[in-house]
């Protein structure tokens, strides 16, 4: 993997870069889309914070080399230096949404995931 990731310059940039990265099978890359003490709801029914720790989740979810499609957005709510991103998941799983502050660089990073799957 390269050690130069791009970085989020809108929040709505989070679920692209997402999906190259996993599709990668960068799990390193994917953590660092996240605050070091954020907050994602995976595996359903709990909750995994912190970077390192949504890393090694993540490196679980990459082990079978799953293909992620970059979904239809749904308008971005801002407040400040937090955003609201959301999409519309493609299997139906109710909804993906997550919250995303922008860094003192102006770059944007998710401090809490919903990812919502099956």
């Amino acid at each position: 993997m390269s050690d130069v990731r791009e970085k989020a310059q809108q929040p709505e940039d989070l679920a692209r870069l997402f999906v190259e990265l996993g599709n990668a099978g960068d799990a390193e890359g994917i953590a660092e889309l996240y605050e070091p003490d954020a907050v994602l709801a995976f595996p359903p029914g709990s909750e995994t914070v912190g970077r390192e720790a949504i890393r090694a989740v993540v490196e679980k979810l990459l082990a079978d080399r799953p293909h992620f499609a970059l979904e239809e957005p749904l308008p971005t709510v801002r407040y400040g230096d937090l955003a609201l991103t959301s999409t519309r998941p493609a299997d139906n799983t109710g909804g993906r949404v997550q919250v995303a502050r922008r860094q003192p660089d102006g770059t944007w990073l998710r401090i809490i995931d919903r990812p919502e799957a099956r």
